[in-house]
């Protein structure tokens, strides 16, 4: 599999995903924004750029690249248990997808690791750009977390590729501001994480932050206890963001990049 190919894969589905989803929620939004998009979308796109940025300049291989690496050596569970080929497939997406749950988890636990997600939870809406609003270091951190597990596993490289399509997509899909049919959500949401179920997670109450923390399998939260169908404001009254970094002036990105290293009480 060649770097061309993988990156062509990922950035083709990244652009089709959020040009979908985007043009969904302008067009059927579930909920009218606060601050809207015109304040926010620079700065949460801007934030893309630099972790696209920051991962190609300081990171000389990508995950897939480490699990060429990882079969060609013979590393990892996978390989020393010699499982079929679909079946490591299958198996190698469900295991990183655990890994991202527990690394949410963890994220939100560990107080200085939480100062760096928290500038995901610190937008004043929920779209589908803020699918994309992480801080480079928590995206590098990830990365790093991300190549651990694949070597220690020994995840095929197509499993990789396949599962970072998917997170991808899906974290664009979840943070999206549109809303499935009444009578299909609650089916979807056994099989994927959808906007509903997800909106949880974003709500400024602490105790609905610290659920639903899976991306883009659903079953984690409800396996080990992290689950809630709803806010307790219901749909439409759940507010969205943090108790700190309300003003709009914290949209902007220079602002968004050094909310990590700022002492705010509320926010720890």
């Amino acid at each position: 599999m060649s770097p061309g190919f993988e990156i062509l894969i990922r950035i083709g589905g990244a652009a089709a995903v959020f040009t979908a989803m985007a043009l969904w929620e302008w067009r059927l939004p579930r909920r009218q924004l606060t601050a809207g998009r015109r304040p926010r979308w620079p700065g949460n796109l801007g934030i893309l750029a630099l972790d696209i940025v920051a991962v190609r300049l300081l990171v000389p291989t990508s995950a897939v690249g480490v699990a060429l690496l990882a079969g060609a050596r013979g590393w990892g569970l996978f390989n020393l248990l010699g499982l079929p080929s679909a079946v490591a497939l299958v198996a190698g997406v469900i295991a990183l997808d655990l890994v991202i749950y527990g690394q949410h988890v963890v994220f939100h636990h560990v107080p200085w690791l939480w100062r760096f997600h928290r500038m995901h939870h610190a937008d004043l809406d929920i779209d589908v750009t803020t699918g994309v609003r992480f801080h480079p270091v928590e995206i590098l951190l990830s990365l790093a977390i991300k190549m651990v597990a694949v070597v220690a596993l020994g995840v095929p490289a197509a499993a990789v590729l396949i599962f970072e399509v998917l997170l991808n997509a899906t974290s664009m899909f979840n943070h999206s501001n549109v809303a499935l049919p009444p009578r299909l959500e609650p089916v979807v949401r056994w099989l994927v994480v959808t906007p509903q179920m997800h909106q949880v997670h974003h709500s400024v109450v602490r105790a609905e932050t610290d659920s639903n923390f899976g991306f883009n399998l659903p079953w984690w939260d409800r396996l080990f206890g992290t689950y809630r169908a709803a806010p307790a404001a219901g749909d439409d009254g759940v507010q969205i963001g943090l108790p700190i970094f309300r003003e709009v002036a914290e949209l902007r990105i220079s602002r968004l990049l050094t909310q990590p290293f700022r002492n705010d009480a509320q926010g720890d």
